[in-house]
């Protein structure tokens, strides 16, 4: 269901930039702002980290690298919103709707420290978040591609 939903709104990103976006509110997204920033989510950010024991300051970094802080965001991959959930990780997590700003950040900060207890280290928590656990595991430590540290360096970097 998510990998449907995640074609129809790229589909509708494409046609945005291609002619234009109309206002959120005429395309149909009820009570979301045309491009929220990051700030605007610090109240959330603040309490899943507080929550789940992350620091906020690397939740900010993990949102601006995923997404750049638009809720809407769709990757060629198809992970969703800002922190990027993919499909399976929204079943896992029980994230219902992954564009909503409350549902994903504390879904993919949730995650994060599943991911940081389970590798036991901040870098290969980041690796597993950008190409999956079983890719951590698999290569035993960090992956060997680009993107991945690429990512890790991103975020990491103050």
């Amino acid at each position: 269901m998510f990998g449907n939903v995640a074609r129809v709104l790229s589909r509708i990103q494409e046609i945005e930039r291609r002619f234009g976006a109309c206002s959120p509110r005429q395309a149909g997204t009820r009570g979301m702002s045309s491009s929220p920033s990051p700030s605007s989510f610090e109240e959330v950010i603040a309490e899943c980290a507080e929550k789940y024991g992350v620091s906020p300051a690397l939740v900010r970094k993990l949102i601006q690298v995923e997404s750049g802080g638009n809720p809407r965001a769709i990757s060629p991959r198809g992970a969703m919103g800002l922190m990027q959930l993919m499909p399976e990780t929204c079943r896992e997590l029980g994230v219902v709707n992954p564009f909503d700003v409350r549902e994903n950040i504390e879904g993919g900060v949730r995650y994060l420290r599943g991911l940081l207890d389970r590798f036991g280290n901040l870098e290969l928590a980041l690796a597993a978040y950008n190409a999956g656990p079983g890719r951590v595991r698999e290569y035993g430590g960090v992956p060997p591609f680009k993107e991945t540290r690429e990512f890790i360096r991103k975020v990491l970097e103050g």
